[in-house]
């Protein structure tokens, strides 16, 4: 059963599930589901394409929601007990809890558009204790423009999508490759600046280190944030 089969017969309800699921953790493909959603619609006109768009970022939403939820409430001894598998270990979640701290809004807004952080954003900031405050507006705005750039695109180039869609698979794929290599690359580069900086603010288990706390009237990311359980942590990484 193809996804377009599933958008053909069950529509939103197969686009909601598809990109929901993504969104909170299982690797499905609801990017995919939305961009099909959108030519099926633009094709044969029997799905509206603003209910496209409301469903898909309702969905990604809600279940970037969820996994934020996940993450939150018990992420970290997840991670800490089947990481390993997927090479993720405790200094990489450091790295991770350091980003987050410090530049989550944009990891989490821009996110949702990169495969792989789409997937598993939401679960790593809350795993990496992100306010929730915080973390909402970015993913509802990254849900939003998601889902409206997505379906603009595909309804009104549909029929084009289309005729060359064994084109634009080989396109996309080696494009993939290439993002993919790039992105390795960088991260091996810059893994180590990162992991020095991310020990040096989250000395000891993770699991012992809370949410960074608010300073009232500090501003920028590096200073608008004080380590409760490490005094004068961030002093030192400054």
């Amino acid at each position: 059963m193809t996804i377009s089969h599933l958008i053909a017969v069950y529509g939103y309800l197969a686009l909601f599930a598809l990109v929901g699921a993504e969104s909170l953790g299982i690797p499905l493909p609801g990017e995919t589901a939305l961009i099909i959603a959108g030519t099926y619609a633009g094709t044969t006109h029997r799905l509206n394409p603003w209910l496209i768009f409301l469903v898909a970022a309702g969905a990604a939403i809600v279940g970037d929601n969820i996994g934020f939820w996940i993450g939150d409430q018990g992420g970290y001894r997840l991670a800490r007990a089947h990481g390993r598998r997927i090479r993720l270990d405790e200094h990489k979640l450091k790295i991770a809890r350091y980003l987050f701290d410090r530049h989550g809004v944009k990891v989490v807004f821009f996110g949702r558009f990169v495969s792989v952080l789409r997937t598993y954003a939401a679960f790593l900031a809350g795993t990496s204790k992100m306010r929730w405050h915080k973390f909402l507006p970015a993913n509802a705005a990254g849900g939003i423009v998601w889902a409206g750039i997505y379906t603009l695109v595909a309804y009104f180039a549909g029929r084009a999508l289309q005729r060359a869609s064994g084109l634009i698979d080989i396109v996309i794929a080696v494009a993939a490759v290439l993002v993919v290599v790039a992105l390795v690359l960088v991260f091996r580069r810059q893994v180590g600046k990162l992991g020095g900086r991310a020990e040096a603010a989250y000395p000891g288990p993770l699991e012992l280190s809370p949410r960074r706390v608010e300073r009232p009237g500090v501003q920028g990311d590096e200073r608008a944030f004080q380590d409760a359980a490490v005094p004068g942590a961030v002093e030192a990484n400054g």
